[in-house]
């Protein structure tokens, strides 16, 4: 059944206030031919055509997406354009040593002013406001964290976070409306001669061969972008695991209760707490807030009613009003959700098959709005052929395992998040960092 524009709107905040029409681009008509043929119209597949058709503006671009572009976390998320990485940089030295650990960080931070850049140069209207985020720490355990956190980044010495009286401000993330961000780069991919077929369903694909519900694709490069959807295709069923995050939205606030939140535009922010939350002030002066907290759902299942869960919705209002008690009053207009994709081991990748012609990139755990980014810059040099910096970084050719089948992967997946949930209350009882967060951080790349 094909969605209605109405039922686009409803998706988040973000799509209810987008300055699109939604509606939907012609489905693929029969058989066709590509250079490259991208499987996703999110943010990773439309940042590879992006950097394709400016290299090589002659390559045929053929992007294919189920719904809409943007429809799934590329138009929902937090928007936070912000150099996280899903896995801390200690983590990345064990794995692969100092230097490709500092490559991979450094990598990070340029690709926030790249987005910025990009998105200038373009015309691309989408709030991005470089501000920084402020991470709160608000209690004893929390400021430890803080410390920790700083301690670790001044070894490394690339990431210039600073430790004030009750937080850590981190000046390398930028605020976006995610929506804009992705509904004007499928504008700008197919000003540049992308073609963007939407109402096109993915069934399966091989080397030099992409099959939909509308026909067949017969090209020489693939790119498979499917992030948190990956588990719909059987063929990446078990590649990625679909969690769940939630978000809120609250109706504008005046400037005085601004005044006295101290959050400036442009500016993100989060607090220590391991059941993350994150959240932004956005242009229009809303709080758009989100946590994680949903339950993950049998055999990878995602449907449209999982994106909303009353408990979740009532948990993210109350920490917000926890954070930030100015937003008591405030009329909660908007309530949405939706699956990003965490590989097993909470690590990024992207690879490239010469001989099949079959790229990858995902993994991002919620920190994709960047990362696409830079997974799209790094796409497109290795389909175009070059050894670039990017090629180089160690995220390319990393393989995460496959994740476990049921009921192992629906036990461990729900028990991971009741073991974080459990951890804060640990900490806020006993004052002590938690035991569980202790023996979890290693599973989640800490």
């Amino acid at each position: 059944m094909v969605a209605t524009v109405e039922q686009y709107r409803s998706l988040s905040f973000w799509h209810d206030s987008v300055p699109d029409d939604l509606a939907p681009r012609p489905a693929l008509r029969g058989d066709t031919t590509a250079g490259v043929a991208i499987i996703g119209g999110g943010l990773t597949g439309l940042w590879t055509a992006y950097y394709l058709l400016r290299a090589s503006p002659a390559l045929r671009v053929v992007v294919l997406e189920k719904e809409i572009a943007g429809f799934g976390a590329s138009g929902r998320n937090g928007g936070w354009c912000s150099a996280l990485f899903p896995r801390s940089t200690a983590s990345l030295e064990k794995a692969h040593g100092l230097q490709a650990a500092l490559e991979m960080r450094r990598a990070m931070i340029a690709t926030v002013d790249e987005v910025g850049a990009v998105t200038a140069a373009e015309g691309i209207l989408c709030d991005f406001a470089k501000g920084g985020t402020v991470s709160f720490a608000r209690t004893p355990v929390q400021g430890r964290a803080a410390d920790a956190e700083v301690a670790e980044a001044a070894r490394f010495g690339v990431d210039p976070l600073e430790r004030r009286s009750d937080s850590v401000f981190d000046p390398n993330c930028a605020r976006v409306h995610p929506a804009k961000l992705v509904r004007g780069l499928a504008r700008v991919v197919e000003r540049l001669g992308g073609i963007i077929h939407e109402q096109t369903e993915v069934t399966g694909w091989s080397a030099g061969t992409v099959h939909t519900s509308r026909g067949t694709v017969t090209a020489r490069n693939v790119v498979v972008a499917l992030e948190g959807y990956g588990p719909s295709v059987r063929q990446a069923h078990r590649r990625v695991l679909p969690l769940y995050s939630l978000m809120i939205a609250t109706e504008p606030l005046p400037e005085s209760a601004w005044s006295e939140i101290g959050i400036e535009h442009g500016q993100t922010f989060t607090d220590y707490r391991h059941l993350l939350v994150y959240g932004q002030r956005t242009a229009d002066n809303r709080f758009a807030f989100g946590g994680r907290g949903a339950r993950y759902h049998w055999g990878s299942a995602i449907r449209p009613g999982y994106d909303r869960d009353e408990g979740v919705f009532e948990h993210l209002r109350v920490a917000l009003c926890g954070l930030f008690p100015q937003a008591e009053t405030a009329r909660i207009t908007h309530r949405w959700g939706g699956p990003l994709g965490v590989p097993r081991d909470w690590h990024a990748g992207v690879s490239f098959d010469p001989d099949s012609g079959i790229a990858t990139a995902g993994g991002y755990v919620g920190d994709g709005l960047s990362t696409t980014n830079l997974a799209g810059r790094t796409i497109a040099d290795l389909v175009l052929g070059r050894d670039t910096d990017l090629t180089r970084l160690a995220w390319v050719g990393h393989r995460s395992p496959d994740w476990e089948v049921e009921p192992l992967r629906f036990i461990g997946a729900n028990l991971g998040m009741l073991a974080m949930q459990a951890a804060d209350v640990e900490e806020r009882v006993t004052s002590r960092s938690s035991i569980a967060a202790k023996v979890m951080g290693p599973l989640v790349g800490h």
